[in-house]
């Protein structure tokens, strides 16, 4: 049972590790000579060797373990970056994702690593270079005997420049309980908590030997702190069955005293050899230690925050709390006619505590879109090298947010649309110079709200879509006429490749999608309440737009009434309301605009449109409508009276009343009045 509870842990843990060492060594590709990179890749593959060995899941532990002696050898600056040590790794992370994905699915996590462990041990015997030259001899550091245990020139040194940067150098000793059953997994909850405020420079027994259950009952490690000693100490002594945990603060006499080397030749050697390593090491560890202080000075460490909730009681949460709200606008309109000061105060502070209540409710169920944006330039990365392309991905708005239930759904369209980016649209670097663009293709990843919708742009600066080919291709597909084709306008050609089975591509690959085409990409989209489109231009590239709903049960709004029918306007896509005279009105091609500001906008009669009986009703003297936006788009709608903004229940319509024009849901008012709400973003093309 106790196990099981780690598992989860363990999982969660072992993603975002897996994600910050991609994102990690994509950064190293680019500055493969910064060295805190390799510190921070370092320290996540040993993090998660140390979580797999505990947890028992040994494929994992030993292809870890291989990668950490790989990036050791870097971090020393016994090794250099190249192109196959990258793919190496990147292929490593591969392995390690696939086996933590099959212990999600209740598997053992074991999988066949022999070809991938083969070629990291040869990048650390030097045996994958023609000449050796990285081989084994020049590996080896010089060792320093040290009364804790053997370390190394550059642990001393590390330890030793931290405590002249005065930065707090511990010696921990952690002894657990006699009766303690499972030894191991206190020490890994014990290392977590130091990883998480700190760095482990040296531990004894070995990290191994802790993992295995290879010591008595304490342990020592020599620790760099980034908290309070008190504080650090107190979080330790927390973990279960730990029996006592001893701290001395080192300053530079007691790291002597502690570490005195041997005497004779060998010690003197062993001392110049740290001393040398200390001077390579200064210039890239100091800087890491002080960026590692700032933010760990919040205090408690993150991990024992965060719970995970069933998305099923989140949807019974928000349901309950509509219920309530439509309740508490009921109670400010009995107050409002009742008028008994008590009442009113008791509904106001009511109202207040609901509001808080309210902001809390929606944001539980909304994720920042990054969650999906940060797998993508990894993905980009390989697709590119695979098709010899160079091509940078530029990502902007990740911190956009968005209903979990979308967020689940949208990975794999976009993961198609950007295949399709970098397959169809972006040339070849020659191609490309030749045409005279950059040698490297761009791709824009663009998140943004706008009004109750979140739009998601690709945009690349590649082909763009070839009129020619894509008639010629929907002709051979019977996907329409020759007398359609003749007469069929550019956007009209651009959506065709959304059509079922079609593909241009002139050879079918794996890269974008197999000859399926984008049909399964909309209608996916579509399946979450979203639409398509795309925009393109020859030789200069392509944008797809996809618009997609927040699923928010709960938004502001701007009631308005029609007549005797009453309409909500969602806030947020309002720009202003106003009253326009009879000679602001204009008429432009049969269309009615409105003048505003610099230029003129449509004038659009949402009793005429919706047909509400009495249609509209434009005053001689003034009108009433309210400026809608839709990106760089505007248009004013006519309406009768503006009732007031009011926070509002969303509800979809059911599955009989779908493909409404205009109509996003409804909502129920105080008074059990029911009002539809207007999607403004379908009022303006």
């Amino acid at each position: 049972m106790e196990m099981n509870q780690y598992l989860s842990m363990f999982i969660d843990e072992s993603r975002d590790h897996l994600q910050a060492m991609n994102e990690q060594i994509l950064s190293l590709e680019s500055s493969p000579e910064d060295i805190t990179i390799v510190q921070n890749i370092f320290r996540s593959a040993h993090t998660l060797k140390g979580m797999s060995a505990t947890m028992g899941f040994e494929d994992l532990a030993s292809l870890t373990h291989e990668m950490e002696n790989v990036l050791d050898l870097v971090r020393n600056h016994k090794l250099k970056m190249d192109s196959f040590i990258f793919d190496c790794l990147f292929k490593s992370l591969d392995s390690l994702e696939s086996m933590v994905e099959d212990i999600i699915q209740g598997g053992t996590g074991q999988a066949d690593v022999t070809e991938i462990v083969t070629a990291l041990k040869s990048i650390v015997s030097g045996d994958y270079t023609k000449g050796g030259a990285a081989g084994g001899t020049t590996a080896k550091a010089a060792q320093v005997t040290v009364a804790g245990g053997e370390l190394d020139g550059f642990q001393y040194s590390i330890l030793q420049q931290s405590i002249e940067a005065g930065i707090p150098v511990l010696r921990l000793e952690v002894t657990v309980r006699q009766d303690c059953v499972l030894k191991a997994a206190r020490a890994y909850m014990v290392f977590n908590v130091l990883e998480q405020n700190g760095e482990v420079i040296k531990s004894n027994p070995s990290v191994e030997d802790i993992e295995q259950e290879r010591f008595d009952q304490s342990f020592v490690v020599y620790y760099i702190a980034q908290i309070d000693t008190d504080e650090l100490h107190k979080q330790v002594a927390s973990v279960s069955e730990i029996d006592k945990v001893d701290v001395i603060v080192l300053d530079q006499a007691k790291l002597t005293e502690l570490m005195s080397p041997p005497s004779g030749s060998s010690a003197a050697a062993a001392q110049a050899q740290a001393q040398a390593e200390t001077a390579a090491a200064s210039t890239q560890e100091a800087p890491k230690q002080e960026a590692k202080k700032a933010p760990a000075a919040g205090g408690a460490p993150v991990a024992g925050r965060t719970i995970r909730v069933d998305i099923e009681r989140l949807d019974t949460l928000m349901n309950l709390f509509s219920e309530l709200l439509i309740d508490r606008v009921r109670l400010e309109q009995l107050a409002s006619e009742i008028r008994r000061s008590e009442l009113t105060e008791t509904v106001e502070h009511m109202s207040r505590v609901s509001s808080d209540l309210q902001n809390i409710v929606l944001k539980l169920r909304m994720v920042p879109i990054d969650t999906v944006f940060n797998r993508f330039p990894r993905m980009i990365r390989d697709v590119a090298k695979t098709l010899d392309k160079k091509v940078d991905l530029i990502i902007t708005g990740a911190d956009t947010e968005l209903d979990r239930t979308v967020i689940d759904e949208i990975g794999d369209p976009l993961v198609h649309l950007l295949r399709n980016a970098v397959d169809h649209g972006v040339e070849p670097s020659a191609e490309r110079v030749a045409l005279g663009k950059p040698e490297t293709g761009t791709i824009h990843l663009r998140a943004y709200h706008s009004g109750n919708h979140v739009f998601i742009e690709i945009e690349e600066d590649g082909r763009g879509i070839n009129r020619d080919k894509v008639l010629k291709k929907a002709l051979e597909n019977n996907v329409l006429t020759k007398e359609q084709a003749a007469r069929i306008t550019d956007d009209e050609v651009n959506q065709l490749i959304f059509a079922s089975g079609f593909s241009t591509a002139d050879k079918i690959s794996d890269i974008s999608g197999r000859g399926v085409g984008l049909d399964v990409v909309k209608t996916k989209i579509q399946s979450l309440g979203g639409q398509v489109q795309v925009d393109s231009a020859w030789g200069r590239g392509s944008k797809f737009s996809v618009q997609l709903p927040l699923t928010l049960s709960i938004i502001s709004a701007m009631l308005i009434r029609l007549n005797n029918e009453k309409y909500a306007i969602p806030l947020s896509s309002i720009v202003e309301t106003m009253a326009v005279r009879q000679e602001q009105i204009r008429s432009v091609h049969g269309n009615r605009m409105v003048e505003y500001r610099t230029g003129v906008i449509p004038l659009v009669s949402l009793a005429d449109l919706f047909d509400v009986p009495g249609g509209t009703n434009i005053s001689e003297n003034e009108t009433q409508v309210v400026i809608i936006r839709k990106g760089d788009k505007m248009a004013a709608l006519v309406v009768d009276e503006f009732i007031g903004q009011q926070e509002i229940v969303l509800k979809t319509l059911g599955k009989y009343l779908t493909k409404l024009f205009a109509i996003s849901g409804a909502t129920i008012l105080g008074d059990g009045q029911v009002a539809l709400i207007i999607d403004t973003n379908a009022l303006i093309k």
